[in-house]
């Protein structure tokens, strides 16, 4: 189950006092105890007080499944998350009780080629919070590997912290994609993803940021915090033609490298088609598992398709940019909710409707 916790393993006397969020099937979250496991030598147990709620977690809240990853049991949900440490294994020299920190949620094998190359993120044995079957950071209470637990900055909130999680992605992203203060970039999606997708690239210096999306909302939300224009565009493919127009006009030149923060056959063929010969798409949403896309087009312009997954490597980067307000996260968290029966429900709810909600937030 990883290191944050199992469902019948004992602690250290606290089981009854640490509840979790469990899933117990297709929208059915119940606040239960959750019993930790000792904790190890190179272990912090932590005392959540910011929980966000990831696209993830609502496709496993609807569906009881994310993709391949199926809820089979019943699971602590959730893992954008920060706290502050309670206790340090007796091997921890670097933290501290009483320090905040931001947990990178995803325990890698650190023994297989991907891990020894240094791409854990790609770890076919990774226990990630949340992600089925292992348990996640919805509760009062984690113990936590000491070193995927980062030590934040007085000037950086537990909030902020939590936030370290999404923003990891779109900082992978424009890693992966290399964009510099050279780069022209579209993002396909102005949802929480695409949104921090636009603060990284902001932040690696892109001069010309253009938001593509369905809805008139987010795209308000987008051209509020950084993008330099919007376009909104429709959800039938054969309007692609037309709005790939719309785009070029709005940047006033070429696309080079083009975000697709959603992941459908529309906006992964728009990418394509609206990216110059030789530019670069970068695959981040994964709206659908498979996708008909004119790729022997973009074969013939000679455009790099990039996947990402997950991020690697990016907490003390996160917490840099925020620290030194590069990067200001805080207008992204629309709605917060206590950690109650009631509000986990309403706060699921909240995050699957849309709308108006980008991160919704927990504060224990």
């Amino acid at each position: 189950m990883g290191k944050g916790g199992n469902e019948e393993g004992k602690d250290d006397g606290q089981g009854e006092d640490n509840k979790a969020a469990w899933l117990l099937g297709v929208k059915n979250l119940q606040i239960q105890p959750y019993n930790l496991p000792p904790l190890g030598p190179q272990d912090v147990k932590v005392q959540i007080k910011a929980v966000g709620i990831c696209g993830s977690d609502v496709h496993h809240f609807k569906n009881m499944r994310c993709g391949n990853f199926i809820v089979k049991k019943p699971m602590v949900i959730g893992h954008e998350c920060a706290g502050i440490v309670q206790q340090v294994g007796s091997d921890v020299k670097f933290l501290a009780v009483g320090d905040h920190v931001a947990l990178e949620p995803g325990i890698s094998c650190r023994d297989c080629k991907h891990c020894k190359d240094g791409r854990y993120n790609l770890c076919p044995k990774m226990k990630f919070f949340g992600s089925p079957p292992n348990n996640g950071s919805l509760a009062n209470q984690v113990v936590h590997p000491a070193n995927l637990c980062f030590k934040l900055p007085e000037n950086v909130s537990l909030e902020e912290g939590a936030m370290c999680e999404p923003l990891s992605v779109g900082l992978h992203a424009c890693r992966r994609a290399n964009v510099s203060p050279h780069t022209r970039v579209v993002i396909m999606g102005a949802g929480p993803i695409g949104l921090v997708t636009m603060l990284a690239a902001r932040a690696f210096g892109v001069p010309k940021i253009v938001m593509v999306d369905v809805d008139d909302r987010r795209l308000s939300f987008a051209k509020d915090h950084g993008a330099d224009e919007i376009i909104q565009v429709s959800n039938n493919i054969q309007d692609i033609g037309e709005e790939v127009e719309n785009i070029h006009k709005a940047m006033g030149g070429n696309v080079d490298v083009s975000f697709d923060c959603v992941g459908f056959n529309k906006t992964m063929s728009t990418a394509l088609r609206a990216t110059r010969p030789g530019g670069k798409v970068c695959l981040v949403g994964m709206g659908q598992s498979e996708m008909t896309i004119p790729l022997t087009p973009a074969a013939a312009r000679e455009i790099d398709i990039i996947g990402i997954f997950r991020y690697r490597n990016t907490w003390p980067l996160c917490i840099e940019l925020m620290s030194t307000g590069k990067i200001d996260v805080k207008p992204l968290i629309t709605h917060r909710f206590n950690f109650s029966q009631e509000d986990v429900e309403q706060a699921f709810e909240t995050s699957a409707a849309g709308g108006n909600a980008i991160k919704v937030m927990f504060k224990l």
